[in-house]
């Protein structure tokens, strides 16, 4: 019988910035160096799906699946002035350490983190691209209460254009395929975890423990 657990805490958010995307001739899938994001409280994930039978001869005979964009919503602690420039595409002097709300460059970030388990053991996620969105401010006067606002964030995964190797595997062998993100239980013992977040781990960089 499988070992029961359940999911009890969450931690090492960060992020790298996507500089490239593309197919093998032009560099593939490249990232920025790793940094950490903010202080987390709690990740959630939602994935866009959705299902529909046709018909024929008055039965169902065909499912059409698809799948979209994963929409992660991240709270945790106030963020860094500089950093939240950064990930929302804003600009941010250096001179005065200020956040220039003009137009938006969006880019395109990995996000990294971990899930613990009532046992102990954790998950390893990378989610490989997204974008971050601009972060809804909730403020209210200071009382003798205890409450106090931190940042929620929202990143919108999707697949990645580049086709990994390790991409889809159909049964029998690995075809290349886009992906949008790699996790790793270490309850399975299997993947070397050591260096998971140094860099932004892919399906074709992980390894197995030797």
């Amino acid at each position: 019988m499988a070992k029961v657990f359940e999911y009890r805490g969450v931690d090492g958010v960060v992020i790298a910035e996507v500089t490239g995307d593309d197919n093998e001739a032009s560099g593939g899938y490249v990232t920025g160096d790793v940094m950490p994001l903010l202080p987390v409280a709690e990740i959630g994930k939602t994935v866009e799906t959705s299902s529909e039978a046709h018909y024929y001869d008055n039965q169902p005979m065909i499912v059409i699946n698809s799948e979209g964009s994963d929409e992660i919503t991240i709270t945790g602690a106030g963020m860094d002035i500089e950093k939240l420039a950064k990930i929302t595409g804003k600009s941010y002097d250096p001179t005065t350490g200020a956040l220039i709300d003009g137009p938006r460059e969006p880019r395109n970030f990995a996000l990294g983190y971990r899930t613990k388990g009532t046992d102990g053991k954790y998950r390893y996620v990378w989610r490989l691209k997204g974008q971050f969105s601009i972060p809804d401010e909730n403020n209210a006067t200071e009382d003798n209460g205890t409450e106090a606002n931190g940042t929620e964030l929202t990143f919108t995964g999707v697949f990645t254009i580049h086709k990994f190797t390790k991409g889809k595997y159909n049964g029998t062998s690995w075809e290349k395929a886009p992906v949008k993100g790699i996790v790793v239980d270490e309850r399975k013992g299997l993947a070397d975890v050591s260096t998971f977040f140094d860099t932004v781990t892919t399906p074709d960089t992980l390894t197995a423990k030797s």
